[in-house]
């Protein structure tokens, strides 16, 4: 019995391997044009667009970190997961029009149009820096805890390998290869997820069950504005600045939308994710809940989620569960792997070569995507290293970063008055901020420094600290735009709001717009619906 459920096990993950490496494989055959390679020959259905979002976000650390936080303080960690789908409804309904009219390819390009050449080269720059040393590292530190504890697997040998297949189809078939591989993942982690929470919820007597095992205030999402972790002026507001940076500004996530039809399919794509990411709630933070409840003096913590895959899944179906976390590693790796390659290409080769033929623009991204890969797996000796609390310091970075971008791109496209000279200070006093905090979180909680009076600033929450530091960014932003020179007119048509263009769009396909700001408000209505039940 025993050597048939490994018999099926291994047969699940070598049909996900085989179907993997057949998508990403067959998309090769179509990128000639560096559109074709880096924006997928713009012509992604909503379907597509939605799916590829949902599983590009979705990675191992949402297995280990939403997981891991349900155990430890419960369902508030859900408030950036439902936070998000807002911030998809901005990105449909606001930002996309204007990427799409300005036919870019990368977001620090965007705000070149809008401002400066400076600005586009401050962003790609720490765009690339955050990618590698943040989603890359974080990503493989955590699927590696998630496959050691789950599989057995040797940490560097997996990690080495998952590295490598993942770039392989990257190189080959570019966005389309991501983002159709991601379509197939998005699935298998979403069915695998749901087994696990389904068994999970079985065994412990359903949300009754739950009710009686746990504390009340593990079912309670809104805490006091001075709770360390989740105070609710961070859940609702900060969760907002900086989702809105990164659904709506980051170059990993908006490239999916770019690769769009057109403007409707760009939207419509936002929109699913948005629903879909209703259920990361009740698929990785529940899981969470449920191990605490099942098995109070085992679980740590990051061990809730392995813990439950090891006791709950019945032999056989261990296979689906690794195939479901493998895809939410390299679903994750591919697009940040894509995306470097992009900035890396667009951003700083076609500037220093603008006369580069299109051949030699896709030669490029993919040597570019061969060196991430590279750095990647010469980067894993020194993630194994991390302890939980440096996790915990690299989650936190999009906090310390994302506040003076949102502030940068949303002055732009809804204030024509914001200028170039303004947005530069901004972008850099703003990071400036965040950079001097979490070095002050590394030396207070990583190298246990008594810091004086600034102990304070470090028991600060970081979220709320978010909200302060995009305050002052769009203070900054005005008080600096009223004394410096504007950017041209003409080149503010295509990359600012103008309410005639609003009117123009709903008057092109109102039918369609009609539905979809109905399901619009129809997903939201949900949200609010389930985050007052759990207040």
């Amino acid at each position: 019995m025993l050597a048939l459920s490994l018999m099926l096990d291994t047969a699940v993950i070598i049909l996900y391997f085989a179907a993997v490496f057949a998508i990403g494989f067959y998309h090769s055959r179509r990128e000639r044009t560096s559109t074709d390679y880096f924006l997928a020959g713009r012509y992604v259905g909503w379907f597509a667009i939605g799916a590829s979002l949902f599983a590009t976000n979705i990675g191992s650390e949402h297995f280990i970190g939403l997981a891991g936080s349900g155990a430890s303080t419960g369902m508030a960690v859900g408030c950036y997961e439902w936070s998000a789908s807002f911030c998809l409804f901005l990105l449909g309904w606001l930002f996309v029009p204007f990427y799409l009219r300005s036919h870019v390819f990368t977001m620090p390009e965007f705000l070149e149009r809008r401002y400066s050449p400076a600005c586009r080269t401050y962003l790609t720059w720490v765009s690339l820096i955050a990618y590698i040393f943040t989603k890359i590292s974080v990503a493989l530190f955590a699927g590696g805890i998630l496959i050691r504890e789950v599989v057995g697997w040797d940490y560097m040998t997996s990690a080495i390998l998952l590295v490598i297949a993942t770039g392989v189809y990257t190189v080959a078939g570019g966005l389309a290869a991501v983002i159709y591989t991601d379509l197939f993942q998005a699935f298998i982690l979403i069915g695998g997820a749901v087994v696990l929470t389904g068994l999970g919820l079985h065994q412990a007597g359903g949300f009754p069950g739950l009710r009686e095992a746990l504390p009340p205030d593990f079912f309670h999402m809104i805490k006091p504005i001075d709770h360390p972790s989740y105070p609710w002026l961070g859940t609702t507001v900060a969760t907002i600045i900086l989702g809105t940076w990164y659904w709506c500004t980051d170059q990993v996530i908006v490239q999916k939308t770019l690769s769009a039809r057109n403007v409707t399919e760009a939207r419509k794509g936002a929109i699913f994710c948005a629903a879909l990411k209703i259920l990361p709630m009740f698929i990785l933070v529940l899981p969470g809940l449920i191990a605490k409840a099942l098995w109070p003096n085992d679980v740590t913590g990051d061990n809730a989620y392995p813990l439950m895959v090891l006791r709950l899944m019945p032999p056989g179906l261990s296979g689906l569960m690794v195939a479901a976390l493998l895809a939410a590693l390299m679903s994750s790796l591919s697009s940040v792997f894509n995306s470097c390659s992009t900035l890396i290409t667009m951003d700083i080769y076609k500037k220093m070569r603008p006369g580069a033929s299109e051949r030699t623009l896709v030669r490029v991204g993919r040597w570019a995507t061969v060196g991430m890969v590279a750095l990647s797996v010469a980067w894993i000796p020194f993630i194994r290293n991390l302890n939980h609390e440096i996790y915990q310091y690299l989650q936190a970075v999009s906090a310390y970063i994302g506040a003076p971008i949102t502030a940068t791109f949303l002055s732009g496209i809804l204030w024509r008055g914001a200028t170039p000279r303004a947005a530069l200070v901004t972008l850099v006093a703003g990071g400036a901020m965040g950079a001097a905090r979490f070095l002050l979180d590394i030396l207070h909680n990583a190298l246990q420094l008594d810091l004086g009076a600034w102990n304070a600033a470090v028991e600060f929450s970081f979220l709320n600290f978010a909200v302060v530091v995009f305050v002052v960014c769009m203070l900054l932003m005005v008080v600096v735009s009223r004394f410096t020179p504007p950017a041209p007119a003409a080149r503010l048509r295509e990359v600012t709001l103008r309410w005639e263009d609003v009117h123009a769009s709903l008057e092109t396909s109102p039918a369609s717009s009609r539905s979809l700001a109905l399901v619009t408000l129809l997903v939201g209505a949900v949200i609010v619906g389930l985050w007052r039940h759990f207040a």
